[in-house]
């Protein structure tokens, strides 16, 4: 492999902020060494924080993103950095979980992704958030999410 497929990232082995919202939150990627071959990956984001649009108040959940990269991989640290910018971000639970699940697919254009959005109640009503590209493409290895239904997760 004599090209450097990461020549063009900015932010992996660098100082970076966090950005201020979302809007201003740059992904990044790299082609996919493996595009010939149909595999998932999971990213998973225990401490996924953002605040309520109403009342300021935080949000927590716990966010699980399974994708199957077509040409591009996402580069890790900057979807981090995505994720940690909605910290500062005001909107309900359903917007953000769904916000997220379409940046990456108009910035990936994968294959097939889904998101599950499980955010901690508030209120006494924990919210889950699904959502999928397509049915789950034939012959892929998928594991469970991991999540059980709410109980008092953590």
């Amino acid at each position: 492999m004599s090209e450097n497929i990461y020549s063009d990232l900015k932010q992996l082995g660098g100082e970076t902020r966090i950005p201020a919202s979302p809007e201003e939150a740059e992904l990044e990627r790299v082609p996919n060494p493996q595009a010939d071959v149909a595999y998932n990956v999971r990213f998973t984001a225990p401490e996924f924080t953002s605040l309520c649009p109403m009342t300021g108040q935080p949000d927590f959940a716990h966010l699980v993103i399974d994708y199957v990269p077509g040409a591009w991989l996402v580069e890790s640290k900057s979807l981090k950095l995505f994720l940690t910018s909605f910290r500062n971000h005001g909107a309900f639970h359903e917007d953000c979980t769904i916000s997220i699940a379409r940046r990456l697919v108009d910035f990936l254009e994968p294959q097939w992704l889904r998101i599950g959005g499980y955010w901690y109640p508030r209120g006494g009503i924990p919210i889950d958030v699904f959502w999928q590209t397509a049915p789950r493409p034939e012959g892929l290895w998928l594991p469970d999410q991991g999540v059980p239904p709410y109980r008092g997760r953590g």
